[in-house]
């Protein structure tokens, strides 16, 4: 995968910039050969993407690109060590004591011998890395290619025609389309209307299906239909469409001539244009070609078809049309009449009919799919070769150019270098995995996939968020749900097999029958794999990067795998259920990532574990932890904690000193009674989510808030002895806090007056269960930026302020379970007239599931009496029973999942 090598470069020649490894190059006297390596890596990124696209069809340029690929992760490595021994010395530094200062400097670490041997292996880099880039040079490879994505191997021409035999399921679909066609436009000549979908889904064959109905054939003057591809040349494009009025084309015509003729020719004429498979997001060439097509008359529309979101919105201009998957049986009936039409053998064969039915499950409603291994199967009537097909996932099965997975190759070559290799990354994840953004953003943040921003006020979080939100865009995840802090998704499972053909080789999913390549990085342990196997086949590897264990695995494997891998940039070990974590979790200098959540037997962390001055993600979600492990103020770069302690307080020590700190989560504290202890200036000062959630005994945040004026996000929830008026404020003091979630606290009263401070900024405020919630403050109305509130189960609360009607920015007022409340408002309905949403009376039972398992409330939620889920279940649809019982067995969920 080249573009693993181009990110590598990229994250390598960052490194070699930064003004730290600048002071200590010099110290080790490397400063010369680092900038000697600096200006080679240069030389090799401006054609490695031309070796990407050529290495395809030359062995040699493949092996070169495998070469490169060993030296740099070797050159990240490296220069990653001294990042950490930069850190190391800004904690000892900072905290350490005279005794541990004397004892560094006379330490093996700080040896003149270490010095040597890293400016030693620095050497041979650079002189390994002299000889890849020798060998470049005898390739011919094309330089300047960074801004350029790679272009399709040949452009993909589609037509009009159809035959209508083989169309199943999308009876629905045409029919909204061709409404859509046939209604007029709102206050413009043309309409644009974007079908948007993954590869596969049909978008083109929709088209075609409302381009020949007789309706629209009679309601349009002119139709025409033009495949875009990649190329969204101007002159191409108007030439297509002139062709439909005099059929050959002279070259020899300027392009102002030809967007005189093709003004012309539109001019006073309802026309249907179809622009199939649209890839452009350039604003600027859809609104030069627009410009010329408006000369049509009312009624003209422009249909187009796109896998991209964005140039669905670049290009509509009223709703966008997104096109779903197939239901199960239209799947079945397509993929029968492909596989068995005129096969009499087959239909003798019930059996076939049956290993059929679970193929098209594995297609997961996209019909080029069914239709790819329908074709696939059509001669054959062997059993074990249709079993062969099911059992193997897509990628491992041969296909034709203009079958499924190399479609979807087409999304894939079209991605920016940044996104593909964080598209690839997601393969390590099993098939249906819910994402959360969060959690993903800091899984990419610690193997160095985003790239720094040049805008100083964007974090890498926001980074990545970026990231998902394209991706979500082309279709790559699907089905996003947003939360509170963050939201869900899913990888579709042919994207998922997308992903696998691409890393192969470069990662790995291990099972009883895995055979590792050297070159593995990526490393994911399945519920099938063999520990003593793997420890065994293991020992091959020498640069993995990621360990992730989907099930609990042998204590044994676990600390193999520590004592193994030393370039481990993350550890996911959740769900493990071990007593005792390995000191040598410490040694891993590099790591960045380490999840320990729902480990429910492990009682302490080994101190060892506060050498890790990298590591950025920390999730300690373990009910029985006793103590947070003592130093572990000494890890300067978490951005990322979870807690799960049974401390009476978290000691101000602990996290004083993180103002790296961006997230926090605090939650199922049972003995928590105040976060922090001493002087309460923490220096929070870059925390942007903070939540504390099932803390029963805490009765103080013990928070100042100057120190969270970076704070955005606030989730309090179950705590019922805390009391927000104690926490100190700033009367002068501007916040930033966007969203306030605020349930379970049946000592809240009133809304704490330090919440004003956010009036410029606050855009949701949710209050919910506190039986002793009275009124809301007057100066509510100062929120002049607040779009959603929400009220739920306040039975005390009687009236909504007055002076509401100044909150113009208000979009969704819900208000449940708080029946004076409810009547009061509907009898001064004009108090709440001007806010677009609202919804006011007792929620249904999985409106109140979706609001409690959001915020983790779910276990107090089945703690209620049989009487309250009876007045439940009274209000409750037959369909709400059904999500009741299916909600009621996941109960067991735990750690911060639960309280996303």
């Amino acid at each position: 995968m080249a573009e693993i090598g181009y990110g590598i470069v990229e994250k390598v020649l960052e490194q070699l910039g930064s003004r730290a490894l600048q002071e200590i190059s010099s110290a080790l006297g490397v400063r010369s050969d680092l900038k000697k390596l600096e200006l080679t890596l240069l030389a090799i990124k401006a054609v490695i993407k031309d070796a990407q696209q050529k290495q395809a069809s030359d062995e040699r340029l493949k092996i070169w690109l495998g070469e490169l690929k060993d030296v740099l992760i070797d050159a990240e490595n490296v220069l990653d060590e001294f990042q950490y021994r930069l850190l190391q010395k800004k904690v000892m530094k900072t905290y350490g004591s005279t005794r541990e200062k004397v004892s560094h400097f006379f330490s093996s670490s700080n040896s003149l011998a270490v010095r040597f041997a890293m400016a030693h292996r620095i050497k041979g880099i650079r002189e390994s890395l002299d000889a890849i880039d020798a060998i470049k040079n005898t390739f011919n490879l094309a330089q300047g290619l960074e801004d350029k994505k790679i272009s399709m191997q040949e452009r993909r021409e589609t037509h009009s025609f159809i035959p209508l035999e083989n169309i199943v399921g999308r009876d629905d679909d045409k029919e909204n389309i061709v409404r859509l066609l046939m209604q007029p436009n709102a206050g413009r000549n043309v309409g644009v209307i974007p079908i948007v979908g993954m590869g596969g889904l049909g978008k083109t064959t929709l088209a075609k299906l409302a381009y020949n109905d007789d309706r629209v054939v009679s309601y349009f003057q002119l139709r025409m239909w033009v495949c875009v591809s990649e190329n969204f040349d101007l002159k191409r494009l108007i030439t297509e469409i002139i062709k439909y009025e005099i059929g050959t084309i002279d070259g020899s015509l300027s392009l102002n001539q030809w967007q005189e003729k093709l003004r012309e020719f539109l001019k006073d004429k309802k026309y249907l244009l179809v622009l199939d498979d649209v890839w452009n997001e350039d604003r600027n060439k859809w609104i030069e070609l627009k410009n010329l097509l408006n000369g049509g008359s009312s009624g003209s529309k422009i249909l187009v078809t796109t896998r991209n979101g964005l140039v669905a919105t670049i290009m509509g201009t009223g709703d966008i049309y997104n096109l779903n998957v197939l239901s199960t049986k239209d799947c079945m009936s397509l993929f029968v009449e492909l596989a068995f039409k005129e096969q009499e053998e087959k239909n003798k064969n019930p059996n076939l009919l049956e290993i059929g039915e679970e193929i098209v499950r594995k297609c997961k409603g996209v019909p080029l799919a069914v239709s790819t291994l329908a074709n696939m199967l059509y001669s054959k009537v062997d059993e074990d070769e249709w079993k062969r097909v099911k059992n193997n996932d897509m990628w491992l099965l041969k296909q034709g150019v203009d079958d499924i997975l190399p479609i979807l190759q087409l999304s894939y070559n079209q991605l920016p270098f940044h996104l593909k290799r964080c598209f690839v990354y997601c393969s390590l994840f099993p098939k249906d995995y819910e994402f959360r953004s969060v959690e993903l953003i800091q899984i990419w943040m610690a193997h160095g996939l985003l790239q720094s921003s040049t805008d100083e006020n964007q974090q890498l979080e926001d980074v990545g968020d970026l990231y998902i939100k394209e991706l979500l865009s082309r279709s790559f995840f699907q089905d996003a749900q947003e939360e509170i802090f963050c939201y869900t998704f899913k990888m579709h499972d042919l994207y998922h097999d997308l992903a696998l053909s691409i890393a192969k080789g470069e990662c790995s999913v291990v099972t009883k029958e895995s055979t590792f390549f050297a070159e593995v990085s990526w490393l994911s342990f399945s519920n099938s794999a063999n520990g003593q196997e793997v420890t065994i086949q293991s020992e091959k590897l020498s640069k993995v990067q990621t360990i992730i264990f989907q099930i609990e695995q042998s204590v044994s494997l676990v600390e193999a795998c520590i004592s193994r891998f030393k370039y481990l940039r993350m550890i996911n070990l959740k769900g493990s259920s071990f007593e005792v974590l390995s000191s040598s979790i410490g040694s891993l200098k590099h790591l960045r990532f380490f999840d320990l959540s729902g480990n429910d037997m492990i009682k302490q962390i080994p101190n060892s574990i506060c050498k890790l001055h990298n590591l950025q993600t920390l999730i300690l979600d373990c009910k029985n932890l006793e103590r947070l492990p003592k130093g572990i103020r000494n890890m300067i770069s978490l951005r990322f904690l979870v807690i799960t302690s049974n401390q009476e307080c978290l000691l101000e020590k602990a996290i004083g000193c993180s103002n790296s700190l961006r997230v926090l989560f605090i939650a199922r504290c049972e003995n928590l009674k105040c976060l922090f202890e001493g002087n309460r200036h923490l220096n929070l000062i870059n925390l942007r989510t903070l939540t504390i959630a099932h803390c029963p005994s805490l009765t103080s945040l013990s928070l100042n808030i100057k120190d969270l004026t970076a704070l955005e996000i606030l989730i309090i929830v179950d705590c019922k002895e805390l009391n927000l008026m104690e926490e100190e404020g700033s009367h002068n003091l501007e916040l930033s806090l966007r969203k306030l979630v605020i349930r379970g606290l049946p000592k809240l009263e009133v809304l704490p007056l330090w919440l004003k401070r956010s009036a410029n900024t606050l855009q949701m405020l949710e209050v919910g269960d506190c039986e002793n919630f009275t009124t809301f403050p007057e100066w509510l109305p100062c929120l002049k930026s607040l779009q959603q509130l929400g009220i739920d189960n306040c039975s005390k609360l009687l009236s909504l302020p007055e002076g509401i009607q100044g909150l113009t920015k208000l979009t969704r007022l819900n208000i449940t379970v708080c029946p004076d409340l409810i009547r009061k408002c509907k009898e001064d309905w004009l108090k709440i007239a001007h806010v677009p949403k609202v919804r006011l009376g007792d929620a249904r039972l999985e409106d109140q599931l979706k609001i409690r398992y959001s915020y983790g409330w779910h276990n107090k939620f089945w703690r209620t009496s049989w009487r309250e889920r009876e007045e439940i279940l009274r209000i409750a649809t037959l369909e709400s029973q059904e999500a009741l019982h299916f909600h009621e067995s996941k109960q067991g969920l735990y750690g911060w999942h639960g309280i996303s």
